[in-house]
């Protein structure tokens, strides 16, 4: 859970959850509730991990998997695709 993460995150660096409130601009009470439910607005939880050094973690929720072919659209579409299974 992202929420536990954070928190290992913060007592690693020896913060506590006010001073985490006063660096990053989120409310403590967001923090509190974060930290207790795993419920937070996406940009407090960007304020968080700028102050708890882990902005660049979010890069990999949107980087493009590799493929190994790339196939035009047209050529999905004029694929010949099975109409009936096999007897």
């Amino acid at each position: 859970m992202v929420a536990n993460q954070a928190r290992s995150r913060r007592l690693a660096l020896n913060l506590t959850q006010k001073t985490l409130a006063q660096r990053s601009g989120v409310s403590l009470a967001v923090i509190k509730q974060f930290e207790h439910t795993g419920k937070i607005a996406f940009h407090s939880l960007l304020k968080l991990a700028l102050v708890l050094d882990c902005l660049d973690d979010f890069e990999a929720l949107f980087t493009q998997p590799h493929t190994e072919k790339v196939i035009s659209l047209d050529d999905l579409l004029n694929e010949s695709t099975r109409q009936r299974g096999r007897e």
